[in-house]
């Protein structure tokens, strides 16, 4: 009798490896996708993976369902590790029904994410499904919202990763978006709210499903996926990446990675990098690697929002997450997308207890209709109420220009950040020189024999007055003018100076910020 069971459960637990059998395994691959196991296989350390489930299957039993039973049904759930670190992983099976959600499938997911939450563990969701099973009706339907509550509830408690693999349609697409971070693949990965053929039915727009929702797409145009990688394998070796930056939960630190990249390094190059013209562009990703442990910067939203610089670095082992104006697109300008952009990345670093450091170069925010039409002054306070709600360490270093309402908004010394550094070439003030001359100087400009030659009199005499560190630094908003070959030093010192802050906002349920 027990040679029978243990047979039987050996059959069993077969089964569930199979998926949806040899001929949908082929298909898979000749889609160019991992099966749900090679991709868990890929993700984690080699035989760290522990499965849930692997038994469960569905229990409709209406449509003919009733004789397509399949082990585990869809999902495979469990826990491995990744470096050493456990994290719980959900794995769409698209072999077995599609990787249609069911009752069973999202109970499978919703017990790991307790779990999750419980021990204190990253979640990580590799997405390859065609949405809800349509055979299961309403029940499907509340198996998404028992996860999207799930998603919620442990958002700033544990890291969540979405790797999406192939379709995310529907009412699935929910779940990524709640997540920290999304990652997709080209060409064989999507996500809409609805497909092509309903908006032509709807619209009469025709579209494709790769330009409607491919991984290009949301990487460039909607911000809705952080990465675009070439295939499975590399977005694994991806999402293994940015874990190393990231504690396991919001009651830990990040762990520390040794380097041998001295602390007190010198970056000469960086003491010329701002050009002398104060108009010419420069790129901001070459004094981020400069400064960082061996020069790795782990950017995020790479393609979205160029104006603005975001990612993941190290200073002395320890990992700090960056935020930077880039000078070289729109003129490091801050717009409405940059300022999203800005504010979900600086909130995610402060939920995890990740240091922030700012470089900063803004000429002011975006001006123009489109802007004000869309909501430039709710979408702008975003990255200002980020910064000002944060409460990890936060230095500043302002290599060129913070004009105006961007100098406050870019964690200046007012809204809370710690140190204050400002290279030599900083220009700090209300507007840029010539805009500030061309209102307060306009009658002496227009009735003199020169115009030209009094407005540039005008405006070399204002940046000697007012565009520079120094008047910001009299007042102690700037703690100190730098030379810029020693940020890196600068930097290491602060940070350490701050392990032990210590800050905290007032006691309330939470802040209303502005959506």
């Amino acid at each position: 009798m027990e040679a029978k069971r243990l047979e039987e459960l050996r059959r069993r637990y077969d089964d569930s490896r199979k998926g949806g059998g040899e001929a949908r395994i082929e298909k898979q691959h000749a889609a160019g996708k991992l099966t749900a196991r090679e991709r868990i296989d890929a993700l984690l350390d080699p035989g760290s993976f522990e499965e849930f489930d692997a038994l469960v299957i569905h229990r409709n039993q209406d449509f003919g369902m009733d004789k397509q039973r399949i082990p585990g049904d869809g999902v495979i759930t469990g826990h491995g590790r990744i470096d050493g670190r456990p994290v719980f992983v959900f794995a769409h099976d698209f072999t077995v029904f599609g990787g249609s959600l069911s009752e069973t499938f999202a109970e499978k997911v919703c017990k790991m994410m307790d779990m999750a939450m419980r021990v204190g563990a990253p979640i990580i969701g590799l997405n390859d499904s065609g949405g809800a099973r349509i055979q299961e009706g309403v029940v499907s339907l509340a198996g998404y919202a028992d996860i999207f509550l799930r998603n919620t509830i442990a958002s700033g408690v544990v890291p969540q990763i979405s790797s999406i693999m192939g379709p995310c349609a529907g009412g699935s697409v929910y779940s990524p978006a709640i997540t920290d971070f999304t990652v997709m693949v080209k060409d064989t990965s999507y996500m809409f709210i609805t497909g092509p053929d309903v908006i032509s039915q709807v619209t009469h727009e025709e579209v494709t499903k790769e330009a409607l929702g491919g991984a290009m797409t949301h990487n460039t145009k909607s911000g809705v996926a952080h990465f675009a990688t070439d295939d499975d394998r590399d977005a694994l070796l991806l999402i293994r990446e940015m874990l190393s930056f990231m504690p396991s939960n919001n009651m830990e630190d990040p762990p520390l990675v040794p380097t041998d990249d001295p602390d007190d390094r010198r970056e000469d190059t960086l003491n010329s990098v701002v050009p002398l013209n104060p108009n010419q562009p420069y790129d901001i990703k070459k004094v981020i690697t400069s400064v960082v442990d061996d020069g790795r910067f782990l950017e995020v939203h790479e393609h979205f929002a160029r104006n603005i610089v975001v990612g993941f670095g190290r200073l002395g082992g320890k990992s700090v997450g960056i935020i930077a104006n880039q000078p070289a697109v729109l003129a490091g300008v801050l717009d409405i997308d940059a300022s999203v952009k800005g504010a979900r990345f600086i909130r995610f670093c402060d939920c995890f207890n990740i240091p922030l450091i700012t470089f900063e170069d803004v000429p002011g925010f975006l001006p123009g209709t489109d802007q004000e039409y869309r909501g430039i002054i709710v979408h702008g306070a975003k990255i200002l109420y980020a910064y000002a709600e944060a409460t990890v360490p936060k230095i500043t270093v302002i290599t060129r220009k913070a004009y105006g309402g961007a100098y406050c908004v870019m964690a200046s010394k007012h809204i809370r950040t710690d140190f204050n550094f400002a290279w030599p070439t900083a220009e700090i003030a209300v507007m840029g020189p010539e805009g500030a001359v061309n209102i307060i100087n306009r009658r002496e400009i227009a009735a003199a024999e020169d115009p030209d030659a009094m407005r540039k009199e005008l405006v070399d005499d204002y940046r000697t007055k007012f565009a520079n560190p120094y008047i910001a630094a009299e007042r102690g908003y700037v703690d100190e003018v730098i030379e810029p070959s020693v940020t890196r030093s600068k930097l290491i010192a602060s940070l350490r100076l701050l392990e032990n802050k210590r800050d905290e906002n007032p006691r309330k349920k939470h802040g209303n910020i502005p959506l």
